[in-house]
């Protein structure tokens, strides 16, 4: 896809969300099942069925995934799409290269060791390896546009109230 392919794909849905404001709000959901054995979660992506678990430093067995290591492959994710999108929609000359997302844990915290320690991560760092002959300002702005259109850097950057709800129902002979 080029720039103009690009422009032409969301000049519709710009046009529609500025007249529209309410038509470019979207829920996005993910559903977890707690109905397996032991301490897991599966997780219906779309694509697959993801069965997360405790990680090894809290006790897992390493065989499920980490929903610390998925937060942040979902950044690298967004990360690497947006800055796809931004440098077709500038012309940035991009051979390839990598996205690579990496967070440090406490997990006294997590494990209730220490009160001080905070749970969840304390520091994010997200990187790219590009391949381009592109001059320093022009990966300066992919950088800045990138920054500021990726979903989930934002929503990590600036989080968002979070609303919890427990629901409960009596089950049968259970």
């Amino acid at each position: 896809m080029n720039a103009e392919d690009l422009r032409a794909r969301q000049a519709p849905l710009k046009a529609r969300y500025g007249d529209d404001p309410g038509a470019a709000v979207v829920t996005l959901k993910a559903q977890g099942s707690l109905d397996g054995e032991g301490i897991a979660c599966r997780v219906e992506t779309g694509r697959a069925l993801i069965e997360a678990g405790l990680h090894p430093a809290t006790g897992g067995s390493g065989i499920q995934a980490c929903s610390g290591d998925m937060l942040l492959e979902a950044l690298a994710a967004c990360a690497g799409v947006t800055l796809r999108a931004v440098a077709t929609a500038i012309d940035f000359k991009l051979k390839g290269g990598t996205v690579r997302a990496e967070g440090d844990l406490d997990f006294r915290g997590t494990l209730g060791v220490s009160k001080e320690a905070p749970v969840g991560f304390r520091h994010i760092r997200l990187a790219f390896d590009l391949n381009t002959e592109e001059p320093e300002d022009r990966v300066a702005l992919l950088k800045k546009l990138t920054e500021r259109y990726c979903v989930v850097l934002q929503t990590i950057a600036k989080a968002p109230p979070v609303d919890t709800v427990i629901g409960t129902r009596v089950v049968a002979g259970g």
